[in-house]
């Protein structure tokens, strides 16, 4: 064993499956979906088609709630921005939080300087927001609430259910972004009334560059201008030449999910529990509370997350979000928890999936364990913390 991998919510392997389901689309049905008019334009829409109903099968939805946009990243800025233009004559309020992905906050931002107000609610020590806050926050105004399924640097869940209703009830859109939380845990949108979400491909072992929005048929359909003009792809809502390839590698990673993640947990959980058991003043964030089953956010006392990785060529790991891993500023995500600037700069996540065995944490944990002690070796902050001194 020469190489770990433990950043599968960055993102991960391509299932073998699913690139064999691409490649034909790269070479000889290499027609364009549009062109209908021939053989190899047809067998592209179809394989469009298909994905496209693989991935409603997946969320319990009809596959003309479904359009193909490059990712979540694309997604999430074609709903804030969109909706806030859309829906001007209703009213001009947001409601997110301060731990969302940065995609979601960078577009709230930018609405903000056109006009729209944004509230950014709290979340607990555990990263998880206040439903009587969020209740409280709602105004007439309020046309949006933007809140995540599962944060993609601790893998905490948000109480969906209970968000969607209370949306329901003050007929406000619930946008979820669902990217972590897809191909992880089941999501029945048939039992659920999430207005809108979106996933991306590359989190469920399938391609970059692909993801997909959900936008629920209501009698009165939800008003979301077009973020890319072109052809009629999509309906008009977002114009361009489909991917076909990427869109099928979609569409069989949605047909290839599979819910018994016992394995991963367990890879999971023995990681956390050899961590704790060999590493001093190690601690495990968000442990006891609702997460993904693969997600582990860890803080070791001392050690920077920057000077351990750089001390672990073998292993992946990432100090937070890879759309900021090379943010010098500490993890926002883990600040809105309450945790310190030190803190949160020493702190680290471990994201697993189907291709993890317990065999490549008995590889990893003395590394790491060896490279912490090294670098506190080297540290007088820890050896004046030793002392009781700090």
């Amino acid at each position: 064993m020469d190489y770990c991998y433990f950043d599968n919510n960055a993102t991960t392997k391509i299932d073998n499956q699913v690139f064999e389901a691409m490649l034909p689309y790269l070479k000889d049905s290499y027609g364009n979906a549009s062109s209908v008019q021939h053989k190899l334009g047809r067998q592209a829409n179809h394989a469009v088609e298909k994905a496209r109903l693989q991935i409603a099968e997946l969320l319990n939805v009809n596959p003309k709630e479904i359009y193909f946009s490059s990712g979540s990243t694309e997604s999430i800025n074609t709903v804030i921005k969109g909706i806030s233009k859309a829906y001007q004559s209703k009213g001009n309020h947001i409601i997110t939080s301060n731990s969302e992905h940065k995609a979601v906050l960078s577009s709230c931002h930018a609405v903000e300087k056109e006009g729209m107000q944004v509230s950014y609610l709290k979340v607990n020590k555990f990263g998880i927001i206040d439903l009587e806050e969020l209740k409280n926050t709602i105004t007439d105004k309020t046309v949006l609430i933007s809140i995540m399924a599962a944060n993609n640097e601790t893998g905490v869940l948000q109480p969906i259910e209970e968000i969607a209703k209370i949306c329901l009830e003050n007929d406000v859109l619930f946008f979820c972004d669902a990217t972590q939380w897809i191909g992880k845990l089941p999501l029945d949108l048939s039992k659920i009334p999430i207005d809108i979400i979106c996933l991306s491909a590359h989190k469920i072992h399938g391609p970059k560059g692909i993801g997909a929005l959900y936008i629920r048929r209501k009698t009165k359909p939800t008003q979301i201008p077009a973020m890319i003009v072109g052809g009629k792809q999509e309906s008009g809502f977002r114009g361009g030449t489909y991917a076909v390839h990427q869109i099928v590698g979609l569409g069989e990673a949605a047909k290839q999910v599979n819910f018994d993640h016992d394995k991963v947990e367990e890879v999971r959980d023995y990681f956390e529990k050899r961590l704790l058991e060999e590493i001093e003043e190690s601690e495990i964030k968000t442990l006891g509370s609702s997460r993904l089953p693969n997600s582990s956010n860890i803080h070791i006392k001392h050690v920077k997350a920057t000077e351990l990785m750089t001390k672990l060529p073998t292993i992946a790991i990432s100090s937070g979000s890879a759309c900021v891993s090379g943010d010098r500023d500490p993890s926002h995500v883990l600040k809105a928890m309450g945790y310190t600037d030190d803190e949160a700069y020493c702190s680290l996540r471990f994201s697993f999936s189907k291709y993890n065995s317990k065999a490549e944490i008995d590889y990893a944990i003395p590394l790491i364990k060896a490279a912490c002690e090294s670098i506190r070796k080297d540290s007088p902050i820890w050896e004046m913390y030793k002392e009781g001194l700090i």
